[in-house]
């Protein structure tokens, strides 16, 4: 198990392009604003809470350990996440086998698109009547306009980044398995979680 390890690090993706660099580090920053956002709420912070939900404003004043638990893994989830574009540029990243990075990066990528998405497209049918929905009206317009589409933003960069990198990759149907792989896995947790991520 080692030695098929060591031999896939070795066989480690070419340079990256110039679009490569760009994305990967347009990714990283993403997760890096987001992951400074989650720590100012797990700080105490509720500037821009109420457009997520109100009750979570609640519960972080109200210093509710699951709440602010939350928002710390969420922080470290985003750091990490911020880590894994950079390893896809960077010589360091060549330490990790090209097939975890990609199943890591489409699987982020897919999550965060398809759950920007989801937040786009419900806060445009309620808007234009087609569905009525049990989200405050307000919260609901900044999922429609800000959170919806930052979210997507977010999961087209990854999965750009991706790409980019399987483009790269010396075994390509390999890395587009995991890439596949690491898609499902986002979409399955999306559908048990009924769409409800972050």
């Amino acid at each position: 198990m080692a030695a098929v390890r060591s031999k896939e690090i070795l066989k480690a993706p070419s340079q990256p392009s110039r679009l490569a660099v760009w994305t990967a580090y347009a990714a990283a920053g993403w997760a890096g604003l987001f992951a400074v956002l989650s720590v100012y709420w797990a700080l105490g912070g509720t500037a821009g809470a109420e457009t997520v939900s109100p009750a979570i404003v609640r519960l972080a004043r109200a210093h509710d350990p699951l709440t602010l638990a939350a928002l710390w893994i969420a922080a470290l989830i985003k750091i990490a996440s911020a880590v894994i574009a950079l390893a896809l540029i960077q010589r360091w990243g060549r330490r990790t086998p090209p097939s975890l990075l990609l199943l890591l990066a489409w699987g982020a990528g897919t999550l965060l698109a398809v759950h920007g998405a989801l937040y786009l497209l419900v806060g445009l049918l309620a808007a234009s009547g087609a569905i009525h929905v049990g989200t405050p009206p307000a919260v609901l317009r900044w999922y429609t306009v800000l959170w919806g589409p930052w979210w997507l933003l977010g999961g087209l960069l990854f999965l750009s980044a991706g790409v980019s990198y399987l483009r790269r990759a010396p075994d390509r149907r390999r890395g587009l398995a995991f890439g596949a792989l690491g898609a499902l896995g986002a979409l399955i947790l999306l559908a048990l979680s009924g769409g409800t991520i972050g």
